[in-house]
């Protein structure tokens, strides 16, 4: 059985993007793995937040994961700063990151583009990314591939603590899945469908109504060519249509092109809304029934004790592989 971690930021209601690219795959990988599913609220902060908000949006989160299937009894589900050990871990392995490589980091460097005052944080945040993972030996990280430089860090950072200190932390594999990966902007679709986008229409919030939905899809940007076909390239619109179409319905792509030979657009886009809404409804009201209530709480406590009691074991391997604190003497 192979462990498995991912935490999603409560900076905003999800987009069908982060749940065809991840969530969607959760549920499948808790069926044979001992999988984490973490609200990293901690990584929220790097940027301005209302606090208020974050909480609302935590709690959403949270609400939402379930609502895609992820099961309490099989996964740990649980909030980041409610388990210590991940930001003690995160200053340990600050003092083993490069500002060079830090500085590296697109997300970084898209971030804090333009701007006089940036938050340490936004720097220093990928090694707190780093101990959420290594915490909990984690074999397996499923991400979007826009995540892919991050990881690829965590994988430097405990491959240099293990050969400085102690070989103490797993080294984890990344996964990147082949369908659905990164959905794009419905209105800029060359670039990443963004729960932070301004254009509203560019995204489909997975709290969107139907009517919504319809909407948003109808508009997106396509051609003036009027044939189905997947061309990344040179038809960045109607390819990220069909990557949405494919990932709700399991249809592959080539099936797709086939069935919609000859037909146009306003065919192909009412059927990839309905695709989508057939796709959102019963999480949306299964959110309804969670989002405030006990049950939610009662989940959140047990998954934040499951998560501190293996969380506390790593920490004390690494505080000891450092030299920090002291050897307690035996009575």
């Amino acid at each position: 059985m192979k462990t498995i971690f991912s935490g999603i930021q409560p900076s905003g209601t999800l987009t069908l993007g982060n749940y065809l690219g991840a969530m969607k795959h959760f549920v499948d990988l808790q069926e044979e793995n001992n999988c984490y599913f973490c609200i990293v609220d901690e990584h929220a902060i790097t940027v301005p937040q209302d606090r208020l908000k974050l909480r609302e949006n935590i709690r959403s989160l949270a609400a939402l994961y379930l609502a895609s299937g992820i099961n309490s009894d099989k996964s740990t589900l649980f909030i980041q700063s409610e388990v210590s050990a991940h930001t003690q871990l995160g200053w340990m392995l600050q003092s083993i990151s490069y500002i060079g490589e830090l500085e590296r980091m697109t997300q970084f460097k898209d971030k804090a583009n333009g701007k006089e005052a940036v938050s340490s944080s936004l720097l220093t945040y990928p090694p707190l990314m780093a101990a959420d993972i290594l915490l909990y030996k984690t074999d397996i990280v499923p991400v979007g591939d826009d995540q892919k430089q991050h990881l690829e860090l965590t994988r430097n950072l405990a491959q240099r603590f293990n050969n400085k200190f102690n070989d103490i932390f797993t080294v984890p594999e990344i996964s990147i899945p082949k369908v659905g990966a990164r959905i794009m902007s419905l209105q800029e679709p060359t670039k990443k469908m963004s729960k932070s986008d301004e254009n509203q229409k560019s995204s489909i919030f997975m709290l969107d109504d139907v009517k919504k939905i319809e909407k948003k899809i109808k508009s997106a940007v396509t051609d003036s060519e009027g044939i189905v076909s997947f061309d990344k390239e040179n038809k960045p619109g109607i390819s990220n249509l069909l990557t949405i179409h494919a990932s709700c319905t399991g249809q592959t792509i080539e099936q797709l092109v086939t069935y919609y030979e000859g037909k146009g657009y306003g065919e192909f886009k009412q059927d990839t809304a309905d695709a989508v809404i057939n796709t959102l409804k019963p999480i949306q009201e299964r959110y309804q029934e969670l989002v405030n209530s006990h049950e939610l709480d009662d989940i959140l406590d047990k998954g934040a004790e499951k998560a501190e009691y293996s969380a506390a074991k790593m920490l004390v391997k690494a505080k000891k592989a450092m030299g920090l604190g002291r050897v307690k003497r035996k009575k």
